[in-house]
């Protein structure tokens, strides 16, 4: 197994159509959400990858805003499901962006159902339950 962080702009074409494929192949597909997954959030993002040889374990994608430090799109492939990998994959972004940015926090918006798991890290609940492309969310701060 190896890790990749890269821009969007490092990433070649193939790579980044692979990681787009399974980010379509999961939200909008498998989750049966239609909207616009690949969005302008994309174009500065920084893109975590946890590959098995050539074939995408699990990702997440950091994003910067002014409104503050963020990630998203937490994917683990079908395969890999249910070994670990998506707790890997959360920790090393965390573990990233603590690198990069001191003394600020972390949002991010995760599924209603993995709050524990969320929490399990640190992170605490910052709202009700509101429905995000048909999904039940929750936002989640933790001061990193």
């Amino acid at each position: 197994m190896r890790l990749e962080v890269k821009y969007t702009e490092e990433l070649s074409n193939i790579k980044l159509l692979e990681i787009l494929k399974e980010r379509v192949k999961i939200f909008v597909v498998e989750q049966k959400c239609i909207y616009q997954e690949i969005d302008d959030k994309d174009r500065n993002a920084q893109h975590v990858i946890l590959y098995d040889e050539n074939n995408i374990i699990a990702y997440t994608r950091i994003v910067t805003s002014e409104n503050g430090i963020s990630f998203g799109r937490v994917l683990v492939t079908q395969n890999y499901r249910k070994k670990g990998y998506g707790r890997e994959i959360v920790q090393c972004t965390i573990d990233i962006i603590k690198k990069q940015y001191h003394h600020k926090f972390l949002k991010i918006s995760g599924q209603a159902h993995l709050k524990t798991f969320y929490e399990s890290f640190g992170f605490q609940a910052n709202s009700k339950t509101y429905m995000e492309d048909g999904i039940p969310h929750i936002e989640f701060m933790m001061y990193i």
